[in-house]
């Protein structure tokens, strides 16, 4: 692991790193969802390490070793800033591997934020795969009418009441439920400002014609993620990208809830990506 400064207001990121089995030939670089942290990622990436990837995965700002003050706060314009963070790692990974090309992965929060990243540093990145993503704008006026409380995270189990916990919208495998409840760093919402900041800039990620267009994207979602409703929204967003000109590979796994890299066929989901980024790189 290692840290840095940001460039927007000096707050300390946390980075976990993955050595490539033998010499690397391309870079990894995960971005996380919200309410949880990027060591949850260490089975991804160490099936990427093992094909001869170097992979990095920051715990964004408000999350994980990163968290300066209560889970979920960003700080001031913090939703720009972790945006700004991860094109800063994005940097600092190729300057430690001259040459070699960027994949981005981006899941959930981190798929929205792969999604704004894409509009101004598509040029520093040789594709980007969304995992767990939708069309947030198109998905707000669906969360509108929420009467849980007011917690995001808690509104996207309902399709799948009477449950077993709160979180069996995250995966078929309890096993993994369990532990993302388990765990101290996971299950919390962004501050209410930063949550707004996330709302306020969905319009903005619609429009990619800044985007340059030969840039590879892979959108791969589970088939009953809630956020989706039934594939609508991902299927807007894909659709968006092929309509201003760029290659979308578009794949759903049918039954696959929110997590599909945490899903009961991880290893079919894993083997997708990767197959995915050797065909890009």
């Amino acid at each position: 692991m290692f840290t840095f400064a940001s460039n927007v207001d000096g707050t300390t990121i946390h980075v976990h790193e993955w050595a490539a089995a033998g010499t690397p030939r391309g870079i990894v670089q995960i971005s996380h969802g919200m309410g949880e942290h990027a060591a949850r990622y260490a089975h991804l990436a160490q099936t990427l390490a093992g094909a001869g990837f170097a992979v990095y995965a920051d715990d964004h700002r408000g999350h994980g070793q990163s968290m300066a003050s209560a889970p979920g706060d960003l700080g001031k314009g913090g939703w720009d800033a972790l945006v700004s963070d991860m094109a800063q790692l994005s940097g600092l990974v190729r300057d430690r591997h001259p040459g070699l090309p960027l994949v981005l992965v981006g899941h959930s929060l981190g798929s929205f934020a792969s999604q704004q990243y894409m509009l101004d540093h598509s040029g520093d990145i040789a594709g980007v795969a969304l995992s767990g993503t939708t069309a947030l704008d198109a998905l707000l006026p669906h969360l509108s009418g929420d009467d849980s409380g007011g917690s995001v995270l808690a509104a996207l189990n309902k399709p799948f009441e009477p449950a077993r916990t709160d979180f069996d919208w995250l995966s078929r495998d309890e096993a993994q439920v369990d532990a993302y409840i388990a765990d101290p760093w996971c299950g919390f919402d962004l501050a209410p400002a930063a949550l707004a900041e996330v709302f306020g800039a969905a319009g903005r990620w619609a429009d990619s014609s800044s985007v340059r267009p030969d840039l590879p994207i892979y959108v791969f979602v589970g088939a009953q993620d809630p956020i989706n409703g039934g594939l609508a929204f991902s299927d807007v967003l894909v659709q968006r990208y092929r309509d201003s000109g760029h290659s979308v590979t578009y794949k759903a796994y049918p039954e696959g809830r929110h997590e599909i890299l945490n899903e009961i066929n991880r290893d079919e989901v894993e083997a997708g990506l990767l197959a995915w980024i050797d065909g890009i790189i």
